[in-house]
C-alpha cells in the first residue's frame, strides 16, 4: 500500500475533528511530498537539522504544510527552530520558554509537554507542576499556550497507555477550566502509531502517527 493510500485510509478511519500530524523522523522529502499529494497539512519533525533538510528538499511545497517540532528543543537550536517551525509541541520548562521568548520576533504557539508517566528519564512537565508552569509561561510576551502534548510510556499493548491518556485529558480539562489569561487549551496532542485509537477514545484532538503512514523505518 502506498503512502498516499495509507494516509487516506487513516483519515477515513478517524473523526474529522482529529488533526493528523505526520511524524516524519528520518523520512525523506519525497516521502513527505507523497503525503502532501494525499492531503496532509501538518508535519512533525523531531530534529531541527532533519526539518531543515526536508524543507530544502521540498522547496516551495514546504509552504503548504504547518510544521510542528515534536522532539526536544535544545537551547542552542532555538533561532533555527523559530525559522523552521510553526508550532513547538514540546515546551517542557519555564527556562526554555524564557529563552524562546527572548529570541522570537512574533507570537509562538506552543504546547506544554506533560510527562504523564512521571518517567525520570523523559522530558516533560510533571502533572503536579503543570498549573504553575503554564501560568509562568503564559505570562511571557510571545508565548501562546494552545494546549498539552504527551508521549506517555511505551507499551506493546495500547490499552496499557489508556490511563496516562485519560489522566492527561483530565489535566487538559482542569487547565481549561482555570481560564488562565494567555492560555487557549484548544489542542490535546497524544497518540502515535501504536496507540492513536486509544488516545482518540480518551479525548485526543491531535495524533502524531509515523510508521502507520510511512511504514517501518529502514534499519
Amino acid at each position: 500500500m502506498s503512502i498516499e493510500e495509507k494516509y487516506r485510509r487513516l483519515r477515513e478511519e478517524i473523526p474529522d475533528s482529529v488533526r493528523i500530524v505526520a511524524a516524519a523522523k528520518t523520512r525523506t522529502a519525497d516521502e513527505v511530498k507523497a503525503l502532501i499529494d494525499a492531503g496532509v497539512t501538518d508535519i512533525g519533525e523531531n530534529y531541527v537539522q532533519e526539518a531543515e533538510q526536508v524543507r530544502k528538499g521540498l522547496g516551495r511545497e514546504a509552504e503548504k504544510l504547518r510544521w510542528h517540532l515534536i522532539g526536544h528543543l535544545q537551547t542552542n537550536k532555538i533561532n533555527k527552530a523559530l525559522e523552521l517551525f510553526d508550532v513547538i509541541q514540546t515546551l517542557d520548562s519555564v527556562k526554555l520558554a524564557r529563552a524562546i521568548d527572548k529570541r522570537a520576533q512574533a507570537a509562538v504557539p506552543v504546547l506544554i509537554e506533560i510527562n504523564s508517566g512521571r518517567e525520570p528519564q523523559k522530558t516533560g512537565v510533571l502533572p503536579d507542576d503543570a498549573e504553575q508552569v503554564i501560568r509562568e509561561i503564559a505570562g511571557l510576551e510571545r508565548m501562546t499556550v494552545t494546549g498539552l502534548m504527551t508521549m506517555g510510556p511505551r507499551f506493546g499493548d495500547p490499552e496499557d497507555a489508556r490511563p496516562y491518556f485519560r489522566a492527561t485529558k483530565k489535566l487538559f480539562d482542569d487547565m481549561a477550566a482555570l481560564e488562565i489569561p494567555g492560555v487557549q487549551m484548544d489542542v490535546l496532542s497524544m497518540g502515535m502509531s501504536n496507540a492513536y485509537r486509544v488516545a482518540i477514545e480518551e479525548g485526543s484532538t491531535m495524533i502524531r502517527p509515523g510508521t502507520v503512514l510511512f511504514g517501518k523505518r529502514p534499519s
